[in-house]
């Protein structure tokens, strides 16, 4: 593709150029948002930027998205967060993306980055890179939120702590789905309330997001070391339901991959409706790791597997309600905790003991060092195959979390 290659407002044609490159600084990047056009990008210069990133009505196309980043990577442009605004403002904005910025929060009462609730959609966003913090006045300050419908959306190898809430996508009512995400690569540390919400949906989607969309959550690490017990206590990861009947209600989560750490007083991961839940690390020294619950509606069918799960608490528990005709299989997990299962289907699962000295056991080690001298049953082959369907599984039909130790090694270099 032929571009433009353009300084402010003023642009050098290099041929029938398509799309155009803009560079701008603190003083003149608001001029020229309002031009931004399918696969052009706004390449902003290191500096202090103080009047936000309002970006409405702005489509690009898919394969040809609209680009905001820094124009250099290892000096990214910073984002003072300034009252009664949100700092990165959502409005109507289709395949749009975001790439090395940096958002300071400063503790004023705004979000980092939000699809703002007057918006009438807000989808194939992409954030990537994104450096996010100081946005904890309160639990209801946000790294990243969407408060109107936000279908596709891509958000990775983002790093966000000292925030209220790290990433909330939904509105409390249920309104507002957010369909078809992928959230990778992130760390999301030092939260008040919430890692990661995605909230319940009380009904069928638009026809926009006809079909079948699974929201993906995988190789994120999710901790709460520093938090404290207290009325903002919340679980590191909470899932609320799909659409109940309708568009959307075969739609689940698939979270893989992940790293969990601590949490003082509230399970690691809570979820409802449909979820798979596999080849994860969750690691609670001050109580529970997984709690399937409802919560606005019931759990679904789930599939629980090959996690590795180490707790004082309860490993994991599934509570279904009474009457309920939906499946949670809890298979080939290894779990060391007070108490390790509760409730649901369970099968060719490694049972142990608690053993708070495994706390310090190196992520890539844990799953072996817990196994050392135990008998661990192999997976019957039809079962195998069956949850060989599932993407990404690298389990080889044994229990327990077997990512590749170069991908556990990443996810413990992200620690706090």
């Amino acid at each position: 593709m032929l571009r433009a290659v353009c300084t402010g407002l003023v642009c050098l044609w290099a041929g029938w150029a398509v799309a155009a490159d803009y560079r701008a600084g603190p003083e003149d990047y608001r001029d020229i948002l309002p031009r931004l056009q399918p696969g052009d990008r706004l390449l902003l210069e290191p500096g202090e930027y103080r009047q936000g990133l309002p970006l409405q009505n702005l489509s690009g196309q898919a394969g040809n998205p609209i680009i905001i980043e820094a124009a250099n990577p290892a000096a990214p442009p910073r984002f003072i967060a300034r009252p009664r605004a949100n700092t990165v403002s959502l409005v109507n904005v289709r395949h749009l993306t975001l790439r090395h910025l940096q958002l300071d929060g400063r503790n004023l009462p705004v979000d980092a980055v939000k699809a703002e609730g007057h918006s009438r959609y807000a989808d194939f966003v992409t954030l990537e890179h994104l450096t996010l913090h100081d946005h904890a006045a309160s639990q209801q300050n946000v790294g990243i939120s969407t408060k109107c419908p936000a279908f596709g959306w891509r958000v990775a190898h983002n790093r966000i702590e000292r925030v209220g809430t790290g990433m909330y996508f939904g509105d409390s009512d249920g309104s507002d789905p957010f369909v078809g995400g992928v959230i990778e690569f992130n760390q999301i540390t030092q939260t008040l309330g919430y890692n990661l919400q995605i909230k319940h949906q009380t009904a069928p989607r638009p026809g926009t997001y006809a079909g079948h969309h699974d929201t993906v959550i995988r190789y994120n690490l999710f901790s709460k070391s520093d938090a404290l017990p207290g009325p903002l206590a919340r679980p590191n990861v909470l899932l609320g339901h799909g659409a109940l009947t309708g568009p959307g209600s075969e739609d689940r989560y698939r979270v893989y991959g992940n790293v969990f750490l601590h949490n003082p007083s509230e399970a690691l991961l809570q979820a409802e409706g449909r979820v798979a839940i596999y080849d994860n690390v969750l690691i609670n020294g001050s109580g529970d790791a997984i709690r399937i619950q409802p919560h606005n509606d019931v759990p679904r069918d789930m599939d629980i597997f090959s996690n590795t799960v180490l707790a004082s608490g309860t490993g994991i528990q599934v509570r279904q309600a009474e009457g309920a005709a939906y499946r949670q299989r809890v298979i080939a997990n290894v779990v060391a905790a007070a108490t390790p299962l509760r409730g649901g289907e369970g099968a060719h699962n490694v049972t142990l003991p608690y053993q708070a000295d495994a706390l310090n056991i190196p992520l890539f080690e844990l799953t072996a060092r817990l196994l050392k001298d135990q008998s661990t049953p192999r997976l019957p082959d039809a079962l195998a195959r069956e949850l060989a369907a599932y993407p990404d599984w690298q389990a080889a039909a044994r229990p327990g979390a077997t990512l590749a130790p170069g991908m556990l090694r990443k996810l413990e270099s992200l620690q706090p």
